[in-house]
């Protein structure tokens, strides 16, 4: 098991910056990815970033450049700075733990974080 602790959602302006942490308990593989999903209501969950332990960014396509993921594989996190932020970001975020072995597919996830931009 991979316990997930995330911090640092919030209410913000429109235009603002926010940034969320997300603490892993462990890291049972060494080839994994970390991220980002996000869901607002009455919408499906979507990948915001998620970059793997060799270091490679992914970016959902409505980043725009606006979001930066970042990890520390030594200490098990993974950091959303996201700037630039828009009502249509509001949502609540999750991290992700993921990895796959030849048989199965693992995905953990934090408990969420709400991030709400007013207008």
């Amino acid at each position: 098991q991979v316990q997930l602790v995330e911090s640092g959602g919030g209410l913000v302006q429109t235009g603002g910056s926010l940034n969320l942490s997300c603490a892993a308990s462990r890291s049972p593989v060494t080839v994994n990815e970390m991220g980002w999903y996000r869901q607002a209501p009455g919408r499906q969950r979507e990948m915001v970033a998620r970059e793997t332990s060799s270091g490679s960014p992914y970016y959902g396509d409505f980043v725009d450049g606006r979001f930066r993921i970042s990890r520390d594989i030594a200490q098990n996190t993974v950091t959303l700075q996201m700037n630039n932020l828009k009502p249509e970001d509001t949502a609540v975020y999750y991290c992700n733990y993921h990895y796959s072995t030849y048989s199965r597919v693992y995905d953990y996830w934090g408990q969420g974080t709400q991030v709400t931009v007013a207008s």
